[in-house]
């Protein structure tokens, strides 16, 4: 029993000064700002002095690592996932979400990593290797929270320590890679991520499909031929793609309209009616109330916010 506490009490020991190798890390490489696109391809790094209001974006395949803080994402209408610097969050495939960071200040600012997966690589993995066998999980959920262990967290840190040895990254870069998508196949979301990366499966069809969606969003959907698309029938389709995004294709085909409306009166000046149209609505009135009803304001209150929000950011920066 003594000897089990000690290990536990060494490993903990362990997985804290890696974790504060990371921290010291990223406040360096942050010190001017994120750094969404950095030397190594799909790796992004943020920091946050505060906690962030709700904000809706799209979650592309991905790992999201926390080196301090906390984060909150919410997936449909009920799913919560919180994780923080012993939990990483895994998105496998491009899920509408709402995040929001609950836990950073400027003492303690929030530090992550993100990292993109490369289904053709995982899938060229388990071609290539034998993995042991995993549990299969009961949610049918395209994001999860598993557990940080020490060797996919010193993975992370070798990987961000190649941004100080730039002619390395080319050469060692995919080779770090390549051992994180190992450890994540082979650790508690593995069987998530196998299915995938499957050709065939039934998650890689409906990946197939939110594939279309994307590009097609401003079209009129149709259930029964977007199933075919993907070789199933209209039931299986409706029941698979909800259970993998926790909504419906409609609702997803409507968050992306949204969304994208939302950036052309925002960034391209668009009014309601023009922006409504642009992105598939035939009446402005319908759109104004899905709007409302996804951000919580009217068209012109939430845009004349976020500007005013975006103006003020500018202004606080300029004075610093």
């Amino acid at each position: 029993m003594q000897k089990q506490a000690f290990k536990q009490e060494l490993k903990d020991n362990s997985m804290e000064v890696e974790l504060e190798t990371l921290r010291n890390s990223i406040t360096r490489l942050t010190d001017k700002g994120d750094q969404p696109i950095t030397a190594i391809s799909g790796l992004s790094i943020y920091r946050r002095d505060e906690p962030s209001p709700p904000t809706g974006i799209i979650y592309e395949p991905r790992i999201c690592i926390i080196a301090q803080g906390a984060k909150r994402v919410l997936l449909g209408n009920d799913d919560s996932y919180v994780y923080d610097e012993h939990h990483f969050l895994i998105t496998s495939v491009d899920l509408p979400t709402v995040v929001q960071i609950i836990k950073a200040s400027k003492e303690k600012p929030y530090l992550g990593l993100v990292l993109k997966l490369d289904y053709r690589e995982m899938s060229q993995l388990m071609v290539e290797s034998k993995l042991p066998p995993t549990r299969p999980k009961k949610s049918k959920r395209g994001m999860a929270t598993g557990e940080v262990t020490l060797p996919l967290l010193n993975a992370f840190q070798r990987l961000v320590n190649l941004l100080d040895e730039p002619t390395d990254i080319p050469f060692l870069a995919p080779i770090i890679r390549r051992e994180i998508f190992y450890r994540l196949l082979v650790g508690d979301q593995g069987e998530r991520l196998r299915q995938m990366a499957s050709v065939g499966s039934q998650s890689h069809q409906i990946a197939r499909a939110i594939d279309w969606l994307k590009d097609n969003f401003m079209r009129q959907i149709r259930i029964d031929e977007l199933a075919t698309k993907v070789n199933m029938s209209r039931s299986t389709f409706h029941h698979h793609f909800r259970a993998l995004t926790a909504m419906s294709p409609i609702q997803y085909q409507k968050w992306l309209r949204l969304n994208e409306a939302r950036r052309l009166m925002l960034t391209e000046r668009l009014n309601t009616a023009n922006a409504a149209f642009q992105v598939g609505y035939e009446s402005p009135s319908q759109f104004s109330r899905e709007y409302s009803r996804l951000f919580g304001d009217s068209p012109l209150q939430d845009i004349t916010h976020l500007r005013q929000t975006s103006a003020n950011e500018i202004e606080n920066f300029s004075n610093a």
